[in-house]
């Protein structure tokens, strides 16, 4: 239980990272697998756009209870840092689907997989850094 407690922040965050993929995935794939075609390029960033939304929303109500635990009085300010942060690395997520999917045609499925680690990876430093910093009493 120690050894949590040094690390509860990362081992909280990797879970919460954890689910947000699974809902940014399940919608993506829902997406693709339904009414949106991975193969024609605004297709797929629709449906990366749809499941991003899905995900943020998720995220912010998780990140914020859960993960870091935060204490704003301010909660817009911090939703909107938040909401910020994220549409940075929706750049990066769209920028490794369209290099991955629509220039080197490799498996959408598998290019969302790659996208999300790296998104993943950015948001914590992001959110560590600018949304919910520790505030000085």
């Amino acid at each position: 239980m120690g050894l949590y407690k040094k690390y509860e922040e990362i081992v909280n965050y990797l879970i919460a990272g954890v689910l947000t993929t699974l809902v940014c995935l399940v919608v993506y794939y829902a997406c693709v697998l339904t009414f949106l075609d991975p193969s024609d390029a605004i297709e797929l960033q629709a449906a990366n756009v749809i499941s991003w939304i899905l995900a943020v929303a998720f995220a912010y109500f998780i990140n914020r209870g859960f993960v870091f635990k935060s204490h704003s009085e301010n909660r817009l300010a911090e939703a909107v840092r938040f909401v910020g942060s994220r549409v940075t690395t929706l750049f990066m997520d769209m920028a490794v689907m369209y290099v991955f999917v629509t220039l080197l045609g490799r498996s959408d499925k598998i290019g969302k997989l790659v996208s999300q680690v790296l998104v993943m990876a950015g948001n914590y430093v992001l959110s560590k850094l600018f949304v919910f910093k520790k505030e000085k009493r």
